[in-house]
């Protein structure tokens, strides 16, 4: 018998380790119907799930082995639709294109929502405030594009004839040296309220005492932040990041209605790039391969996201 179920009485004598009382039947009937409840209440969404996202990924990755069109059967060509991407140009630039639109959005979109977020916490701005700042998520992004693309038009925009009269020239949707700039800007604009109320949210859980303790030691509002509040709120921080990161790479619709089914090389992203190459050109199978490789880099760049930010630990337990 193990040292570890046995204890030891007065006189020595080994005797057995009491149980545990057993649970109750009412208990155990409760447990059961919430569990039942549970998985009722779930599986609407799991059926969604499946039918939406996991049915279409295996169809996808079929498609991509095969030579299909939309007018002809799929054809089974093995890995041949991915040995063409590895040469097309198109790809590789246009996955180049989208890296550097997801950086800068990135890098600008967390500076300017983690000062607001801050700004926030500090000032206990009232609740009506903070719901304007989601009216431009809110917006869907057509109507965005459409209302930025009348803005920006290089003969009647408001902005643009704007800026023109304050020596600013060139700023238009279809100015290839401004093109990008643009839509980093409109997308930050439009995102910009949203990650900054999902910071403040991370930042509400930040015990005050941690700043009154430093406030006494002398520490200011720049040391505090840096040393309390961005280590504590890793965890948030790294979902705004990989959620950032992956609606980054996903920018489409900005492109698409911004330029008339017509965008600029510099500003024909990988999704526009997928987008074309099957409903322009009916190259399904050849469009599913690039979405594979597409999932394949985000999926990798999640993970090393995840695992340098220790996403799963969190300071504050």
């Amino acid at each position: 018998m193990s040292r570890s179920t046995l204890e030891r009485t007065g006189t020595g004598a080994p005797r057995r380790a009491e149980k545990p009382p057993a649970a109750r039947p009412g208990v155990s009937r409760l447990r059961r119907a919430e569990k039942w409840a549970a998985l009722v209440l779930l599986l609407p969404a799991l059926l969604g799930f499946v039918v939406f996202y996991v049915y279409p990924t295996i169809r996808g990755v079929y498609y991509s082995m095969t030579d299909f069109n939309l007018l002809n059967d799929p054809t089974f060509i093995g890995t041949a639709n991915f040995e063409d991407l590895a040469g097309d140009p198109q790809v590789w630039d246009s996955l180049r294109i989208t890296a550097v639109f997801a950086v800068l959005n990135i890098i600008v979109m967390m500076v300017l929502a983690l000062g607001l977020a801050a700004f926030m916490q500090r000032l206990h701005l009232s609740n009506w405030v903070r719901s304007l700042l989601l009216l431009p998520w809110l917006v869907p992004n057509v109507a965005i594009a459409l209302i930025w693309g009348w803005l920006l038009d290089a003969n009647v925009g408001f902005l643009t004839q704007l800026l023109k009269s304050i020596g600013i020239s060139g700023v238009s949707f279809y100015n290839g040296d401004a093109a990008l700039g643009i839509i980093i800007v409109i997308s930050v604009w439009s995102g910009l309220g949203y990650t900054a109320l999902l910071l403040y949210a991370g930042m509400l859980q930040v015990p005050h005492d941690l700043y009154e303790a430093a406030a006494l030691d002398g520490a200011g509002e720049t040391r505090m932040f840096f040393n309390i509040t961005l280590p504590l709120i890793r965890p948030v921080l790294a979902l705004v990041l990989v959620v950032s990161l992956i609606g980054s790479f996903q920018v489409f619709d900005l492109v698409q209605v911004g330029y008339g089914n017509n965008p600029i090389p510099e500003v024909r992203v990988i999704y526009y790039y997928i987008y074309q190459q099957a409903f322009s050109f009916y190259n399904m199978g050849y469009a599913s391969a690039i979405a594979i490789l597409l999932v394949v880099i985000l999926g990798a760049l999640t993970f090393v996201q995840m695992r340098l930010m220790r996403a799963n630990r969190s300071d504050l337990s």
